[in-house]
Parts: structure tokens; sequence; C-alpha cells
């Protein structure tokens, strides 16, 4: 049944999915928990009910549901859905999502000990955390790891891994990716100086919405130093 509910919430049919979650839900089925409360989250198939929604995901994270100790972190994280504000239990949370392969669990691990947020800050375990989920396809996670690699910070300063990470950022669309990405072109770290490469780069991200990126961009339009 649980793949029919997946299969129903999958094409949007959350009428069905809704109810075939409810039935699996009462019958204990952690996954069901989950997904069900991801439905009362986002007013899927129901009113929302941040009631609801935090009872389901606190009896599937109790029985170690990965994405349900992912979802309860986000709550405390943020304050948000009935929960008081507290970053160290979104990192004990997050870190129990983390050790069961969630990347974007992992991803906010690394990002919590590269700042010091609800743990103490650790640049070599965010590394390694991050690594975890850029391992995973995370692109943010290779974008914060290419960071680390570009500074020295928990690992070995590396030029060619940085731009590696980098790179991988950029591929994935990620506009902070496409200007680092940039910045190593302009200046010809990790690769040889492209500054056409380095200009391209930084419009893309500019096109995304990087602030940084728009603000370059606008300055060399104003200055005549590009057309568009």
């Amino acid at each position: 049944m649980i793949q029919k509910a997946n299969m129903a919430y999958n094409a949007k049919d959350y009428k069905t999915a809704f109810e075939l979650f409810t039935i699996l839900a009462d019958q204990g089925n952690v996954d069901a928990q989950t997904s069900l409360g991801f439905m009362y989250q986002n007013a899927q198939g129901c009113e929302k009910n941040d009631a609801k929604t935090l009872e389901l995901y606190t009896k599937a994270a109790e029985e170690k549901q990965p994405y349900a100790l992912f979802n309860l972190a986000i709550l405390y994280e943020n304050g948000v859905g009935g929960v008081a504000h507290d970053q160290f239990k979104a990192f004990d949370l997050h870190l129990s999502a983390a050790e069961r392969e969630v990347p974007p669990a992992q991803y906010e691990v690394g990002l919590m000990l590269e700042r010091g947020l609800g743990c103490v800050q650790n640049y070599s375990e965010a590394a390694f955390w991050y690594e975890e989920a850029a391992k995973r396809g995370h692109i943010e996670a290779f974008n914060n790891l290419g960071v680390l690699y570009k500074d020295g910070l928990g690992v070995i300063q590396d030029d060619t891994k940085c731009f590696i990470c980098f790179q991988r950022a950029a591929d994935g669309g990620l506009a902070q990716g496409l200007y680092n990405l940039g910045l190593l072109y302009d200046q010809g770290i990790g690769c040889e100086m492209d500054n056409d490469k380095a200009l391209d780069l930084c419009r893309k991200a500019a096109y995304k919405g990087h602030e940084k990126a728009k603000e370059i961009i606008k300055n060399l339009q104003e200055d005549g130093k590009i057309v568009f």
C-alpha cells in the first residue's frame, strides 16, 4: 500500500495519497507517518495542521525514520511548526539524519559545524559532512566544500580541489557556485585565467539573482566595458 500511496502523491493525487498515508500511519508505518506529516505541513490533500505535523514527525523520529529526523530538525532550527527555536536540538536531529545518509541533513550538519551553530565550531568535521553530502550530489555542499579548500579551513588548502568543487556547484546551476567559479577564472586560481569565461559565469550568476554578480555586471555596463 505504501507504494500505491507514494505513486498517488507523485501524481499529485493528494486526496488518495492522504487517505492511504493516514491508514498506514495509524498502523504505525513510520514512512507513512513522515509523508503524512509533510502533507499536513504543506496543506496537501488536507488543511495545514502544525500540531499533527509535529506529532507525526516526532513519532517517526522516535523510530529513527531518516527524513522525519531531518524534517523535525528543520522545525527546531527555524522555531516554526509549534516548537521553540533550539539550535542544539536541531543539530542533534540533523546529525542523526546525516548518519542515516540524508544528503540535506549532511549539508546542514556541515553548515552548523562550520558556523558553530548548536555545536562547537569544527572545520574539519564540517568538511567531512560536506563531502558526504557532495558524494550524494548535493550542490550547495560542493560549493561550501570548495570554500574550505580555497581558504584551507579544516582541510589542506588545495586550489585544484577548490576548482573541482565550484565547477560541480556551477554545473548544478547554483548561483553562488557560478559566481565563485567565475572568481577563480578571473584570478587564474586552480585554472588558466580566462576573463571571458569569468564574465560569462558572472552573467549567469546575476541572471539567477546573485546580488554581487548583478552589481558587478551593472558596474561594467555603466563603465561601458560590456554592452549586455
